[in-house]
C-alpha cells in the first residue's frame, strides 16, 4: 500500500469513528463541571436545566463543582478534556472576564471552548441602604461627583460579574468610589443592610425580596432594558450613561473540537428543555430571562465581551491580588 493510500485509509477510519461517536452519543453518563461553589447563581441556574436535560438525553449528568482560581480551574479542566461530548461546562459571563484578570491562564476560552446553549440572562440591581438620602440614580451620581471618593461599593470578589457591573457604571458616570471585595454575597448584603457600605450591584433574584420588604432601595438595573419585576427602576441607558449596561448570562460549553453533530444534538435537547413552560417558570423565579442564541452567535458574544472586558479592566485599573 503506498503512502497516499495509507493516509486516505487512516482519515477514513478516523472520520467513521467520529461519525459513530456522534450517532451513538450519549451512550454513557455525562460529566458537567461548574467552576464555582454550590449555591452560587452559576451553580443554581445550570443545575435546574441539567436535571431536565438528563431526562431529555436519556443519560445521567453528574455535576462536579470544581472550584478555584476565580473559576479558571474547572474551566481549564473542561477546555483540555477529550472532545467527545461527555465533558461539558456550565459557566457565566465571568468566562469573558477571566483573561483580563489572570495572566497565567492555561486555556483560551475563545479557542479552546465551543458554545452549546445560552440558558438565559439576568440583571444586577444597584441597591443602597434605605437610610441613605438618595431617592434616584441622578441624586446618587450628583452626590458622588460632589464628594469624590466618598462612596464605597461591595462585590463578591475582584473581577466577578457584580464587580464589573459596578465598575462599568462608575466609569460611565465619572465618579470615584472605593471597591470593597467580600468572600460571598451574604456578607455584602449584611453590610448594605447595616449601612457600612453605600452600594452593591446585587443579582436580581437576591435583590427582589430585600427591595419588596423595604430593606434596601433600588436605584437602577444593569441591563439595557427595564426588568419586568422592577418596572419603575430605570436603566443606565435611560439616564444617558453610554456603555454602562451589563447583564449576567449563563451558558453551556464543550471542548472546541467536539464533533458538530454532538454540539447540535446537545443544543437541540437544551432548547427543548428551555422551551418547556415549567422550566421557564422556574428560571423566572431566579430572575433569569430567555436569551436565545445559536451556538455560533454565542461564540461571537464570548469573543466580543472578552475583548471589551480587557479594555474595561485596563481602564479601571483592576488587578488580581
Amino acid at each position: 500500500m503506498n503512502k497516499s493510500l495509507r493516509v486516505v485509509c487512516v482519515l477514513t477510519t478516523l472520520f467513521a469513528a467520529f461519525a459513530a461517536r456522534a450517532d451513538n452519543w450519549p451512550s454513557h453518563l455525562i460529566k458537567a463541571t461548574i467552576p464555582f461553589g454550590a449555591g452560587s447563581a452559576t451553580d443554581v441556574v445550570p443545575r435546574l436545566v441539567f436535571d431536565q436535560l438528563a431526562a431529555e438525553l436519556g443519560q445521567s449528568i453528574v455535576i462536579e463543582n470544581r472550584v478555584g482560581a476565580g473559576g479558571t480551574l474547572g474551566t481549564g479542566q473542561v477546555a483540555k478534556a477529550d472532545p467527545d461530548g461527555y465533558s461539558i461546562l456550565a459557566h457565566s459571563s465571568a468566562l469573558t472576564i477571566a483573561p483580563a484578570i489572570f495572566s497565567n491562564l492555561t486555556f483560551d476560552a475563545t479557542k479552546d471552548l465551543s458554545s452549546v446553549l445560552m440558558i438565559g440572562s439576568s440583571a444586577n440591581v444597584m441597591i443602597v441602604p434605605k437610610e441613605r438620602p438618595w431617592k434616584t440614580i441622578q441624586e446618587f451620581i450628583a452626590d458622588a461627583r460632589a464628594k469624590p471618593g466618598s462612596i464605597s461599593f461591595g462585590s463578591v470578589g475582584i473581577g466577578r460579574a457584580v464587580h464589573i457591573s459596578a465598575e462599568k457604571f462608575r466609569l460611565a458616570a465619572g465618579i470615584e468610589a472605593t471597591h470593597v471585595p467580600y468572600r460571598g454575597g451574604s456578607e455584602v448584603i449584611a453590610d448594605i443592610l447595616g449601612g457600612r457600605i453605600d452600594l452593591y450591584f446585587c443579582p436580581l433574584a437576591t435583590a427582589l425580596p430585600l427591595i419588596r420588604e423595604g430593606q434596601v432601595r433600588a436605584l437602577a438595573v444593569s441591563t439595557p432594558r427595564r426588568v419586568a419585576d422592577l418596572p419603575d427602576v430605570p436603566t443606565p441607558v435611560e439616564i444617558g450613561l453610554k456603555d454602562a449596561d451589563s447583564a449576567i448570562w449563563f451558558g453551556v460549553f464543550v471542548p472546541a473540537k467536539t464533533p458538530r453533530d454532538i454540539v447540535e444534538k446537545l443544543h437541540a435537547a437544551g432548547e427543548k428543555v428551555l422551551n418547556d413552560p415549567a422550566t421557564q417558570a422556574s428560571l423566572k423565579k431566579l430572575g433569569v430571562e430567555p436569551m436565545p442564541l445559536a451556538p455560533g452567535e454565542m461564540d461571537d458574544l464570548v469573543k466580543r465581551e472578552t475583548a471589551a472586558n480587557l479594555e474595561l479592566i485596563k481602564a479601571a485599573g483592576i488587578k488580581q491580588p
